[in-house]
């Protein structure tokens, strides 16, 4: 049955003119409707199955992340738009209006669709770049969420020249006029478009990155760069959002450096008694002989300084000339048993200092890096030295400054009673 022949049957009906033409019309979209359902049951059911059985036994992996991300699938919603964006002007040859209707709708929808698209194909592409190892260094989640933003704008621009029956090129013309406007909307966008480019060229952070900014309450992995936002996994699992200007604004401390050293930093103080220091005697010289670590120092330092003590004339006595300490004679042990520790890396930063003493004694600091960077390691390795260190500290006549208790007020009374 042709067009003409399904006029003529209409019109057999008997209707008048204006509702055999209103009737024609009906049946010509119902038609019309019918083939791009038609085209839409192929599309989805045949020809898309069919690109998901290829994609699914090639050895190929961006086209698996074009899947997922429905890259396809969306694509198919242009097929039915398509034919009542080619069929209408034939369709309805005789109403103009009912075909630049038809055909501004099927326009707008593929605009619509198109976006969409777009963006699933451009979150597939984020996807494979972020496989790469030159995704931690150089992020482009923002940028791709900018490429996404300019679509969803010229896309609105384009439906609501379609819905006015205006050109679009008016709309770009009074963009000007709506500057201001739009940097206020668009304020944060903006801000984090410049902060992202900025970290990003510099090298500041990236993905993975262990970051602390107490400012925002934020310790931990980045998990996202974005146009907008930086989200941090903190250590106790919990999530923080920081506005992405905010790291250029303010300050952050970005742990990187440290993973890609191959050291973890141990910086801790040993509080000393100033009341326990004091110069060593023979009976003590003795006992560090024993000590296999510190023997040859020992020794070594006693001939050094009997020389030194026998060369200028020095007459015995407590303050006269040079003499061995066990402050000192500690400080000599720390640094023995740090370089024969297998944990300690003996290429980095190695310390141990004497702070200036405070009215809690004198702080005898420890600066060295553990070579195992793990978390639960690293704080293994630190207790297990100090453990160690602080049961050594009275071998040497030492004793570590504690703040009293209530227990060591109760005895100062005892014993004051007692008197």
């Amino acid at each position: 049955m042709n067009l003409d022949r399904a006029r003529e049957w209409v019109e057999s009906f008997g209707l008048s003119d204006p509702v055999t033409e209103w009737v024609w019309v009906a049946l010509q979209l119902v038609a019309l409707v019918l083939i791009a359902v038609i085209v839409n049951f192929v599309a989805k059911r045949i020809v898309l199955q069919v690109v998901r059985r290829v994609v699914e036994r090639s050895n190929i992996e961006w086209d698996d992340v074009f899947l997922k991300q429905q890259v396809f699938d969306r694509l198919s919603h242009l097929a039915p738009a398509l034919v009542f964006h080619v069929a209408a002007p034939r369709v309805f040859a005789d109403h103009e209006t009912v075909a630049g209707a038809v055909q501004s709708g099927a326009l707008i929808y593929m605009v619509v669709v198109g976006i969409w698209t777009a963006s699933s194909f451009l979150n597939a592409l984020s996807e494979i770049y972020e496989r790469t190892e030159r995704s931690r260094h150089l992020p482009l989640t923002a940028f791709m969420q900018v490429i996404k933003l300019v679509l969803f704008i010229l896309g609105f621009i384009f439906v609501l020249s379609q819905l006015l029956g205006k050109s679009p090129v008016v709309f770009f013309s009074g963009l000007g006029a709506f500057t201001a406007v739009l940097i206020l909307v668009f304020k944060d966008s903006i801000l984090g478009l410049v902060a992202g480019v900025q970290l990003s060229v510099n090298d500041m952070v990236a993905k993975g990155d262990w970051i602390s900014m107490p400012k925002y309450g934020a310790d931990g992995d980045v998990l996202e760069v974005s146009l907008t936002t930086v989200k941090v996994q903190n250590w106790d699992k919990t999530i923080s959002t920081i506005p992405t200007y905010a790291l250029i604004s303010d300050s952050f401390k970005n742990w990187r450096g440290m993973d890609e050293s191959g050291g973890r930093r141990i910086k801790r103080s040993l509080p000393i008694d100033l009341r326990s220091i004091r110069f060593c005697d023979d009976e003590m010289i003795a006992k560090f002989k024993k000590i296999e670590s510190i023997r040859e120092y020992v020794e070594s330092k006693t001939e050094e300084i009997q020389s030194f003590n026998q060369e200028h004339d020095v007459e015995e006595s407590l303050i006269n000339g040079r003499r061995l300490t066990n402050v000192g004679t500690f400080r000599a042990y720390v640094e023995a048993y740090l370089k024969n520790h297998p944990k300690i890396h003996q290429d980095m930063t190695f310390l141990v200092r004497q702070l200036p003493p405070t009215e809690k004694g004198l702080p005898l600091e420890i600066y060295v890096f553990s070579s195992d960077q793990a978390w639960a390691k690293y704080e293994g390795i630190q207790a297990d030295i100090f453990d160690h260190l602080l049961a050594a500290v009275p071998e040497f006549g030492l004793r570590l400054f504690q703040s009293p208790s209530g227990e060591d007020v109760a005895m100062l009374a005892r014993d004051g009673a007692a008197e």
